[in-house]
């Protein structure tokens, strides 16, 4: 079995989101039982995974990145809800997603072409922004979903933050974290 590394691009959150959305979890760990809860120094939104990638593509794919975003502006996002990839009663993933906001689509798209441009073959369904919190449910009974909109820690406080940054990541799938910054690719603060 290959163990070659995989990498991806994101925007990476403030540390101080990254704990917001921390503190969140712990209420939400009580009521919803998933295997593995994500770190928080983990919490990003995935714009491009790249997968094992050789390394003239991946220098490729920087360079293109790199290009395309400069002189974006930063942006603002806001936490809205949360929900389920997966079997509707035995999900394989529990994210949280911010409010729609066409800038981050706009980065995404750059991100997303910088990297087919680069020769990478990436995913070609619709663009689902989400911060992954948990894998794998764990419950004893099949997952309630009445409990997501209970339970939703966003619908009351107003997390929001800026987007600042694009980081091309390395997953470490033995390490806590799991993802290594590679290069970081700041937006314009105007």
């Amino acid at each position: 079995m290959e163990n070659s590394p995989h990498f991806f691009f994101a925007v990476s959150l403030p540390i101080e989101t990254k704990q917001q959305i921390e503190n969140a979890c712990l209420g939400l760990k009580e009521h919803l039982p998933f295997k593995r809860w994500v770190h928080h120094e983990d919490y990003h939104i995935t714009l491009a995974f790249l997968g094992s990638a050789p390394n003239d593509k991946l220098l490729l794919a920087k360079e293109h990145v790199k290009e395309g975003l400069h002189g974006q502006p930063g942006f603002s996002l806001k936490m809205h809800s949360i929900g389920t990839f997966g079997k509707a009663d035995s999900p394989r993933i529990f994210w949280a997603d911010t409010y729609e906001d066409n800038k981050l689509a706009d980065i995404r798209s750059i991100v997303y072409h910088a990297c087919t441009d680069a020769g990478f073959e990436l995913e070609k369904r619709p663009f689902r922004p989400h911060i992954t919190l948990a894998r794998k449910w764990a419950g004893d009974q099949p997952l309630d979903r009445e409990l997501l909109e209970k339970y939703n820690p966003f619908k009351q406080s107003s997390i929001a933050f800026s987007a600042n940054e694009v980081v091309l990541y390395q997953t470490h799938l033995d390490g806590t974290p799991k993802y290594e910054r590679i290069a970081t690719f700041p937006l314009s603060s105007e």
